[in-house]
């Protein structure tokens, strides 16, 4: 499919997404951590993070509408929709889907792993944008094309395993010059790194980075849905 002009040339009236899940959650990580948010998991994702905790979503899934998804959303009564995968935007239509829960009055945000074009995604959404540290495996995949398309609602993650980890997203940091860019948010990888560790590391280097954990691993683990 031949990429729109603007977010809404991409909506026609057949166009489907092949969904993994449709949940009602606590979100976990990023600006709204802690609101009750519906979850939109689309399946499917062209890279393989040695600390994925979602593989169950690279496969499988059933094909909905986009007016199906949307009247699914509806169902949960939430303010907060979470457009997530997977790797969404692997799938075209997702760019048409963000249009649609925006139009409906919801305050959406995309996860991406940063490895595909983020441009021409509705300028509503908040794009919650993953950088690959070299321990992910999939730090080769970075797009680095996409970071001047950042703006201040939007978020940048790194997700850390290690010490060498960490001085590299210090790095990176400063040679793109992210702080005046956008929320940047470091997060120590489940099973991986200690998060006292890498608050300390944090506060030892005065670091203006903003910290997190999966909040939602803390509540219910690795268990789909949540």
């Amino acid at each position: 499919m031949t990429q729109a002009s603007s977010p809404r040339d991409a909506i026609a009236s057949d166009q489907r997404l092949r969904i993994t899940e449709v949940f009602y959650s606590i979100q976990g990580e990023s600006r709204p951590s802690g609101f009750p948010t519906v979850f939109v998991r689309l399946t499917g994702c062209p890279l393989r993070c040695v600390y994925c905790d979602t593989e169950y979503a690279f496969y499988g899934g059933d094909w909905f509408s986009l007016d199906d998804v949307v009247t699914r959303v509806d169902g949960f009564g939430a303010r907060y929709v979470c457009v997530t995968g997977g790797e969404p935007l692997a799938q075209p239509n997702c760019r048409a889907l963000l249009v649609r829960l925006c139009d409906a009055g919801y305050e959406v945000s995309l996860e991406t792993a940063g490895a595909l074009d983020i441009a021409n995604i509705d300028p509503r959404v908040s794009i919650v944008m993953d950088i690959k540290t070299p321990a992910s495996g999939e730090s080769a995949r970075n797009r680095l094309e996409n970071l001047p398309l950042l703006r201040a609602e939007d978020q940048l993650k790194f997700v850390i395993c290690n010490r060498d980890d960490y001085h590299w997203s210090c790095e990176f940091v400063r040679t793109h010059d992210l702080l005046e860019s956008c929320c940047v948010l470091f997060s120590p990888a489940q099973g991986s790194l200690e998060p006292k560790d890498l608050a300390e590391w944090i506060l030892a280097d005065r670091l203006p980075v903003r910290f997190q954990v999966q909040l939602h691993k803390y509540l219910w683990g690795d268990a789909p849905g949540h």
